[in-house]
C-alpha cells in the first residue's frame, strides 16, 4: 500500500480550507483517509498552519510520501530539512 501525506480540501466555494491527512495514494483526494496531523489555512492573514510534529515524523519514518506542497509546508515548519 502506498502511503501518502496530502491535503484534503474542506470549506466552501472559493473559501479553501485544509486538512492534512494520511491517506492511501489510491483513495480519492476528499476521501478516504487514515490518520489527520493537521491543517492549513491559506486564507487567513498570516497563513495558518498547525502541523503535529510527533505524527509526522511518525509517519516520515515509516515510509508515507509527503506531496509537493506538503514538503514545503513541512520545511517550513521544520519537520524537514
Amino acid at each position: 500500500m502506498a502511503v501518502k501525506i496530502r491535503l484534503r480540501r474542506m470549506g466552501a466555494k472559493k473559501k479553501p480550507f485544509y486538512r492534512i491527512v494520511v491517506a492511501d495514494s489510491r483513495a480519492p483526494r476528499d476521501g478516504r483517509f487514515i490518520e489527520e496531523i493537521g491543517y492549513y489555512n491559506p486564507v487567513s492573514e498570516p497563513k495558518q498552519i498547525k502541523i503535529d510534529d510527533e505524527k509526522a515524523t511518525k509517519w516520515l519514518k515509516n515510509g508515507a510520501q509527503p506531496t509537493d506542497t506538503v514538503r514545503a509546508l513541512f520545511k517550513k515548519n521544520g519537520i524537514i530539512e
